[in-house]
């Protein structure tokens, strides 16, 4: 069996080593061994701190919310919990974006948390309470049959076939899709 040469292939594997090197500094960009070296440890890097900017965030939003709370004179633990008890569900991004952009709206849902913690809930109604009279009876003449409009292509031909026995078509547990669609619009 001839010998084969990997040329080829490892070059493209260097040069997508080397590609994703441009711009490293000193021969971390073009030495193949210290390019690849440096991308591994820049991809840890760029994986590990991909879920750390998600805590930085964090972090930031729960400051930010916290100086905003102690301006209203309340603690970031008492307001979220607050929050919580009054079953308003805003996370924290919208609650610093608030604090920031709109300290009056943030002054309103202290106040909703200081309520809440206070023991004073809002009451949340589904429905406002009407009085209703009794209605008088009308008698009203009977409808016309409306035949439902079904896009039978949508569904199943099992399902066709037991809709199609159903109506007492024959020959229906034998038929194609199209033939039983066209069977059950014409029935």
């Amino acid at each position: 069996m001839p010998r084969v040469k990997g040329g080829t292939t490892a070059r493209h594997r260097r040069k997508k080593i080397l590609k994703l090197a441009k711009g490293y500094f000193g021969s971390k960009s073009t030495i193949y061994r210290t390019a690849h070296e440096q991308v591994m440890r820049s991809l840890r890097y760029a994986y590990r701190d991909r879920k750390q900017k998600k805590r930085h965030f964090r972090k930031l939003w729960i400051q930010r919310i916290n100086a905003a709370a102690k301006l209203n004179d309340m603690k970031y633990s008492k307001l979220i919990h607050g929050l919580i008890l009054a079953n308003v569900q805003i996370n924290r991004k919208m609650l610093a974006d608030i604090a920031v952009a709109n300290p009056e709206v943030f002054t309103a849902y202290c106040k909703i948390a200081k309520d809440a913690l206070a023991g004073i809930l809002p009451v949340q109604t589904s429905k406002p309470a009407v009085k209703t009279q009794p209605k008088a009876e009308v008698k009203v003449a009977p409808k016309a049959e409306v035949k439902e409009v079904v896009d039978y292509s949508k569904l199943l031909v099992k399902d066709l076939k037991a809709l199609a026995i159903e109506k007492n078509i024959e020959g229906a547990d034998k038929m194609l899709k199209a033939d039983l669609i066209a069977a059950l619009t014409n029935a």
